[in-house]
């Protein structure tokens, strides 16, 4: 810098030095223990150094501010992130538990098959497993629950006779519900004692007598559409 003398300035908690570096280090010698950050401008004038200078302490004063700001949005994004959007009520709660347990009960009824499985005893090709029970999903002869990701197949819904092809009667069901029941829904009405069959489960009688099956989702479906 060109100028010998050491320009002083002090800004609310902030303070500034600017000078020769042996001039600055004198006083800085004589100052408390307090955090010092340093800026070497090479070849920098006396008026280009003070208003650099000038402009970091003003930007100084922001920081405090800036840091503050930036903590109570973290911790109003944190609170955000722990707290329900919309506290349930008791009974969206008894229906949430009602539906994990029936969800439960699909799934340890050991009545579902992967892709894999399914390319497995039916012959497909094991490079990509997937892509023939995936077609049959797309053309809605089957249809498929998804569990952590991954499509899971009703066995009942496949002919062992038939080398493992969806059962014919299974599209029919799947056309008279249509767009009424989501696959959750459907695993639940499979499994369930169905008082149109007397008291027995669809997934039992689909093969057997696949009529029947059919005539029960019509049935049921006139009752969801006539309450």
């Amino acid at each position: 810098m060109t100028a010998s003398a050491i320009q002083f300035q002090e800004l609310g908690n902030v303070s500034t030095l600017s000078g020769r570096t042996q001039d600055v280090r004198h006083q800085l010698e004589s100052l408390p223990d307090e955090h010092v950050v340093a800026f070497i401008l090479p070849q920098a004038g006396q008026v280009s150094a003070d208003a650099i200078t000038q402009t970091f302490q003003n930007v100084a004063q922001l920081v405090p501010v800036l840091i503050e700001e930036q903590q109570r949005e973290a911790l109003r994004s944190i609170v955000e992130a722990l707290m329900p959007k919309i506290v349930p009520t008791p009974n969206a709660l008894k229906e949430a538990e009602m539906m994990a347990r029936a969800r439960a009960a699909v799934l340890k009824s050991g009545d579902w098959m992967t892709a894999a499985e399914i390319a497995g005893i039916a012959g497909f090709s094991a490079s990509n497993p997937s892509a023939q029970p995936s077609k049959w999903k797309r053309e809605k002869s089957i249809f498929a629950i998804t569990h952590n990701g991954s499509d899971y197949f009703p066995s009942y819904g496949l002919n062992p006779d038939g080398g493992y092809r969806p059962v014919k009667a299974l599209a029919a069901v799947l056309e008279a519900f249509g767009g009424h029941k989501d696959a959750w829904g459907l695993a639940y009405w499979f499994m369930s004692p169905n008082s149109f069959l007397g008291g027995r489960r669809p997934q039992d009688l689909l093969r057997t007598s696949p009529q029947q099956v059919i005539d029960a989702a019509h049935d049921e479906l006139e009752g969801v559409v006539h309450g």
